[in-house]
């Protein structure tokens, strides 16, 4: 008969102890319980209320250190290991139990898998056999644990967790629970499931949903030299300054601190994402 009782909190009725457990029993099955997690002895006849599951040498137990991920209650796990004929465990935080999430439930591809120390949503399941399973969240429960986004966090600095790997991008939720949109051109690689990423607002959709961005500003992602060009030409008059990858290296020096070649690899890079232009004897910030 299966043990529906399993992955859930439940009330039991102590009968029995030894040194170590008290032995507690619920519709006829008996689960250990450490003493070392009551507060107070019990007594034969006593009630206890605690989480009940089967550890990993397949004996049933009791804690009082009750997890919030269960039967129906969804919450993060942290990845503990992977094993590539079964899937990834999670560790929800048992101390004797980590929870499998089956490769049936991964991507496709092996390398989008979750790592050690990446999270996932999982909620808790029972199968045919009686063991326990993680169950991964669906788009419906992250929908309703979501917040709404504001315009106003547009260009905000956030971190989020992957928790689904499309054709058109990837889904995630952030730490503040708004739901997002990575598109493939706003990445430099694919991230796995149950990463923790950094992302930029890029957008604010009708929806109360975030268009994101792993990829860093410009201003971060082109180097020191050339961030201050692009600052200074951001704060010149008619955004231009009369140099150019021909202005003598003195004066580079006395104006700007960095030696000519350092001046010249700035502009190139800067040239080479098409934010200037050298006209004239002047760098010009393209608008």
């Amino acid at each position: 008969m299966l043990n529906t009782s399993l992955g859930k909190v439940v009330t039991a009725i102590m009968i029995d102890e030894n040194h170590d457990y008290y032995f507690v029993q619920k519709d006829g099955v008996t689960y250990s319980l450490l003493k070392e997690e009551t507060e107070k002895a019990l007594h034969i006849g006593g009630q206890v209320r605690g989480f009940v599951y089967e550890n990993n040498d397949h004996q049933l137990q009791m804690t009082l250190d009750i997890p919030q991920v269960m039967v129906d209650h969804y919450a993060y796990g942290t990845v503990v290991s992977v094993r590539r004929d079964l899937g990834v465990f999670v560790n929800i935080g048992l101390k004797n139990k980590d929870i499998a999430v089956s490769l049936d439930d991964l991507p496709s591809l092996k390398q989008l898998w979750p790592q050690n120390g990446d999270r996932l949503m999982i909620a808790l399941k029972i199968d045919h056999k009686g063991r326990l399973w993680g169950e991964l969240a669906d788009e419906p429960i992250y929908e309703a644990i979501s917040n709404r986004a504001r315009p106003d966090l547009k260009n905000a600095d956030m971190m989020a967790t992957v928790y689904r790997l499309k054709m058109a991008g990837t889904l995630v939720l952030t730490d503040d629970y708004y739901l997002g949109f990575i598109h493939p051109s706003e990445r430099d690689q694919e991230p796995r499931l149950g990463q923790h990423v950094k992302v930029r607002v890029i957008g604010v959709s009708d929806y109360g949903t975030l268009n994101l961005s792993m990829k860093p500003r410009a201003y971060e992602a082109i180097g020191d030299d050339a961030a201050m060009l692009l600052a200074m030409l951001e704060h010149a008059h008619n955004q231009q300054l009369p140099y150019t990858d021909k202005t003598d290296p003195k004066v580079i020096r006395d104006v700007f601190g960095i030696s000519k070649g350092q001046f010249k690899r700035a502009i190139g890079n800067l040239l080479k994402r098409g934010l200037v232009e050298q006209m004239n004897g002047f760098l010009v910030l393209k608008r």
